[in-house]
C-alpha cells in the first residue's frame, strides 16, 4: 500500500506541469469577438432618436445628447461628423449616444428627421 502512495505521487508530479498548459473549460474559445456585443445596423427610419438638453455631470456647461441609436460605430461616426458640421460646435460619441456641445435640440432634430430619422425632443427647454 505505501508503494502505491509512492507510484502515485511520482505520476501526480509528472501530470502537473502538463495540466498547466492544458486548458479544462472554455465557454467560448479563443474567439475575443464572441464577447463583443452584436448591434443591428437598422435603417434611418425604423429608429426611434430622443434628443434632449442636459447640463448633469459636466460641470454645468449645456450638451445636447441624442440616444435611441441602433446603429454599427462606423454609421454613427459619420453621422456626428455631419451633426457637428451642421451645428459648428463640437461633439462626442459616447455608449452609442452622440453629444454635441451647446443646447442645438430643436436644430439637431430638424436634421435628423431631414435624414429620415424618427425623433423627437425629450425633456423641456427651460425658457
Amino acid at each position: 500500500m505505501a508503494s502505491a502512495k509512492r507510484k502515485s505521487n511520482s505520476s501526480q508530479g509528472d501530470i502537473v506541469p502538463q495540466a498547466r498548459d492544458r486548458i479544462v473549460y472554455s465557454e467560448f474559445g479563443d474567439n475575443p469577438a464572441a464577447f463583443e456585443r452584436a448591434t443591428p445596423d437598422l435603417p434611418p427610419n425604423q429608429q426611434n432618436l430622443r434628443v434632449q438638453a442636459s447640463r448633469k455631470g459636466r460641470g454645468g456647461k449645456t450638451v445636447t445628447v441624442i440616444s435611441g441609436f441602433q446603429s454599427n460605430e462606423e454609421t454613427l461616426t459619420a453621422l456626428l461628423k455631419k451633426l457637428k458640421a451642421q451645428c459648428g460646435a463640437g461633439g462626442t460619441l459616447k455608449d452609442n449616444e452622440i453629444e454635441i456641445q451647446g443646447d442645438h435640440a430643436q436644430k439637431l432634430t430638424q436634421i435628423l428627421v431631414g435624414l429620415g430619422y424618427k425623433a423627437k425632443v425629450s425633456g423641456g427647454s427651460g425658457k
